[in-house]
């Protein structure tokens, strides 16, 4: 008879995961052992909890299934803590399994013991301990459905270890269809009615329950209207696309911000509209101020939360645009949308050495290379003139954490070992996590990493500057030659100090297919 720890793997394997990331904790040996004879659900080791998080945030982002991740209790899972935060930023299906004291142990204080829903109950959806062996499909099937529903985000389970070496009897639960709401002709006649007399439309695409369907859709039903992209999710709208005018967030163009202000409809869809989006939740005006909002997002409890809207539709992206009728042309706005395009190229053609590396990324990278970093000043440049182009995708923090590119890069290649990966970092921004590069090789994974070293915490020093000139404190850094480190793990590495040095360095990193620096 399978044991509780065999049948857990057995019902993820059926719900349609195939890796999982995290550090090996003897709270759950057992969970450990049955993967041991199960090579459909592959373990990743990582080097601390953190990077294993972000790994699996960053699997559950590029797939659109939640991540896996497994950790132990206490240390381990409060290690992990930044990267289920981001789990929940950036609305990422995510399950957290946590390996915990004997139940014969509980309420004592054990060694290491945690209560789970005191210490993440206000960032998870959902926070559960098993303690029956016969609930183990169930919960675990309802923690898949929990995690990827309305706004995606992290599920936590908690596994005594006396529970996963009893037997299981139950069977196991298949996968269920997603949840989805349709949107009614009424409401999507009054958006299109909306749209098409606008004279200055502009549309926002954000969020995470996109498919490739909606993505493609959205230029399609939306003919003559700029589009723009939420915080740093770049990648769900072609760069090439004549109505494409650039993207939302922090270090945006102040150009494409007045733009926003100046439109009389804004369509929002997906996104929840976050603070680095809205520029500090400023971008929209009270409620009869003359302009109007839609806002499309599949967590009701999204709409209206911040920003009093005109319609609200809760519904996942591909859902609405294929209930939108055709929207009539004015051929009045074309003017909005070229000027709208111009400022986007305009913006892009800034002027500086990471600027120009940026450009050069898009001139050696293949259209559907993945990009990733974490956070710091140095993402603005790439923010601003990386052209992303379909089907190539962006893997970045919306909440912020630093440290997140090199292990999201590593989740990357392992999805897609056919696909060229970049993972850019700061200085402080790589040792953050930068115990990951031991995983890349044992894995093989041919990461590319570009690594910006300017001895500084970029983005706090900017801050300071601002508040209090002339008295930084705490952010200048003293870094390690990074050559050597990369070569002290056996990756290829140099150093170049010019924007062309530093793209040919990157096209000679790109064709050798190995771990480079």
């Amino acid at each position: 008879m399978p044991t509780a720890a065999r049948t857990l793997v057995d019902q993820l394997i059926a719900l349609g995961a195939d890796v999982a990331f995290g550090v090996p904790g003897e709270s759950y040996l057992a969970v450990l052992d049955a993967l041991y004879d199960t090579p459909r659900l592959r373990f990743v080791t990582c080097r601390h909890e953190g990077g294993a998080a972000f790994a699996a945030e960053a699997h559950g982002k590029l797939t659109g299934r939640p991540g896996v991740l497994m950790v132990t209790r206490g240390p381990g899972v409060l290690n992990a803590a930044v990267g289920i935060h981001t789990a929940q930023q950036d609305e990422t299906p995510l399950l957290v399994f946590v390996g915990l004291v004997p139940r014969h142990q509980r309420g004592r204080d054990a060694f290491q013991e945690l209560d789970l829903g005191q210490a993440f109950g206000s960032i998870c959806k959902w926070v559960h301990e098993l303690d029956q062996p016969s609930r183990v499909p169930e919960v675990v099937s309802r923690a898949w459905t929990i995690a990827r529903s309305g706004r995606p985000g992290p599920v936590m389970i908690g596994l005594p270890e006396d529970m996963l070496d009893e037997a299981c009897e139950s069977p196991l639960v298949p996968p269920t269809p997603h949840p989805r709401a349709d949107v009614g002709s009424d409401t999507a006649a009054e958006v299109a009615f909306l749209l098409g007399s606008a004279a200055r439309p502009l549309a926002i695409a954000g969020g995470s329950r996109w498919s490739e369907a909606a993505i493609d859709l959205l230029p399609q039903v939306l003919p003559g209207v700029p589009l723009v992209t939420g915080f740093r999710r770049q990648d769900l709208i072609d760069h090439r696309l004549p109505s494409f005018a650039g993207s939302l967030g922090l270090g945006a163009d102040p150009a494409l911000v007045a733009r926003v202000a100046a439109a009389d409809l804004v369509l929002a869809v997906g996104d929840r509209l976050d603070d680095p989006t809205t520029d500090g939740f400023t971008l929209f005006p009270p409620s009869g101020a003359g302009r109007r909002l839609v806002h499309v997002h599949p967590e009701p409890r999204e709409l209206g939360r911040v920003f009093l809207h005109t319609i609200s539709i809760a519904a996942e992206p591909e859902a609405f645009l294929r209930a939108l009728p055709p929207i009539a042309g004015d051929r009045a706005r074309s003017a909005w949308t070229a000027a709208a395009r111009a400022g986007y190229v305009a913006w892009s053609a800034t002027e500086s050495v990471l600027d120009e590396i940026a450009r050069g990324m898009r001139e050696v990278l293949p259209d559907d290379a993945i990009v990733t970093n974490g956070a710091g000043n140095f993402t603005r440049p790439l923010q601003r003139s990386f052209a992303y182009r379909r089907p190539g995708r962006q893997l970045a923090p919306v909440g912020g954490s630093m440290g997140y590119g090199l292990p999201a890069a590593l989740a990357a290649k392992l999805a897609h070992p056919d696909r060229v990966v970049v993972c850019v970092a700061g200085d402080g921004d790589l040792l953050m996590t930068a115990q990951e590069l031991a995983t890349m090789m044992l894995e093989g994974a041919a990461v590319v990493v570009l690594v910006v070293d300017n001895g500084v915490y970029g983005t706090i020093r900017t801050h300071q500057q601002r508040r209090y000139p002339g008295r930084p404190i705490g952010t200048t850094l003293s870094n390690p030659d990074f050559v050597t480190f990369a070569m002290s793990f056996g990756m290829q590495a140099e150093r170049t100090t010019t924007a062309p040095d530093t793209v040919a360095a990157l096209r000679r990193a790109v064709a050798l297919d190995r771990p480079a620096l």
